[in-house]
């Protein structure tokens, strides 16, 4: 049997990478009020409410959400997929005001925030047996 040609292109987000540190730093740069639909702009406000460490509020609230940590993501992937690449780069920048693609990746480069982009690259390979956490046809 032949394998599937074609490449898989994956842009996700490492939830586990936004620390305090890189948290902060999103949020000194957050667009004015008008922009009433900023997600950042409402972790910052939940945080703030919360009272609670940036840890402890960022945990309960990938629980809430059910959100997968980049890692997680990746060995789902790589249970699929032939992983060809894997590089982590600046996933806020749209989000924030006056602040560009080079400037978050300067930030990450002098070690201010951490890189929470993940872009993976892999091709279709043969399912492993372990799935990951992919639910296979016919397993139950």
């Amino acid at each position: 049997m032949r394998a599937a040609a074609g490449v898989v292109l994956i842009v996700e987000w490492a939830r586990e990478r936004f620390d305090e540190k890189t948290a902060r730093w999103c949020f000194a740069r957050l667009p004015g009020p008008e922009r009433d639909h900023s997600w950042l702009r409402h972790r910052q406000a939940e945080w703030q409410q919360s009272g609670r460490s940036w840890d402890a509020y960022l945990r309960s609230w990938a629980e809430a959400e059910g959100m997968q940590a980049g890692q997680d993501i990746l060995d789902m992937l790589d249970a699929r997929f032939d992983s060809q690449s894997v590089a982590y780069g600046p996933y806020f920048f749209p989000d924030l005001a006056d602040t560009s693609e080079a400037d978050e990746l300067a930030a990450i480069g002098s070690g201010l925030i951490q890189a929470a982009r993940i872009k993976y690259a892999g091709r279709p390979g043969r399912p492993r047996l372990d799935t990951g956490g992919f639910r296979r046809e016919g397993v139950g």
